[in-house]
């Protein structure tokens, strides 16, 4: 269609920017794939958008958020504890604790989500090149962090009840008691959550120096598939 300048100049500058997109896909689909990658040159925000959903080559934004948010919160937990220890009893410790046992209620109820959305979503796969042995060690571990996000919390939430003291989130939602108050009871859950804890941070451990493997070692996208802001194959 032939545009004459002297007519409406917007229209003009439309008919001219379609007809070099129309240029640029044509050289596109007559070049050679070693020559350039037209679809990264021609559509690169397309590529680097992340998909809300996990493939089987990566976590999915709602995952990776997930999985961030809850490693953070972990971390929160440890620090909050250790600054409850260095105080003496009083409205400090009792407010430390009971923030405490806030971001272990946040930590189940996101926990119940990840697993949920894991359900619903399919999981990236392994590498071919790991092992039987390695593969086993990945399921163990997975399983386990996901068995003790949900053990945590709840043998606190129970050993509040135990002793009788109330569990409520951030003060917005007063949450029941599990068990009725019983002093045996208490101690017995309060040896089982600090076993859990350390048990966390040794398989936590065992999870993150996989993932170092993987990157460092193994030259794989096993940890980048989980990190934003990186490129894997889709």
């Amino acid at each position: 269609m032939a545009c004459d300048p002297r007519g409406n100049r917007g229209i003009c500058l439309r008919l001219a920017r379609s007809a070099r997109a129309a240029t640029k896909q044509q050289r596109c689909e007559s070049a050679d794939a070693g020559e350039m990658d037209c679809a990264s040159k021609v559509h690169p925000l397309k590529l680097n958008r992340m998909p809300v959903r996990n493939t089987t080559a990566r976590w999915g934004a709602v995952s990776q958020t997930l999985h961030w948010v809850v490693v953070a919160l972990i971390i929160t937990q440890f620090v909050l504890i250790n600054l409850e220890l260095d105080l003496p009893l009083g409205a400090a410790k009792l407010a430390l604790l009971a923030k405490h046992k806030s971001v272990g209620i946040t930590i189940l109820m996101l926990a119940a989500v990840r697993l949920i959305w894991r359900w619903l979503n399919p999981s990236p796969l392994l590498p071919d090149t790991l092992k039987a042995y390695e593969r086993a060690i990945a399921y163990v571990s997975n399983t386990s962090l996901y068995v003790l996000m949900f053990a945590m919390p709840l043998t606190g939430w129970m050993m509040s009840s135990a002793r009788n003291f109330p569990v409520s989130w951030f003060n917005l939602i007063q949450l029941p008691d599990l068990v009725a108050p019983d002093r045996e009871l208490y101690r017995f859950l309060h040896e089982t959550h600090e076993t859990l804890a350390w048990m966390l941070v040794a398989v936590a451990g065992l999870h993150v120096l996989g993932a170092l493997k993987h990157h460092f070692l193994l030259k794989d996208d096993v940890l980048r598939r989980m990190l934003p802001f990186t490129r894997t194959p889709r």
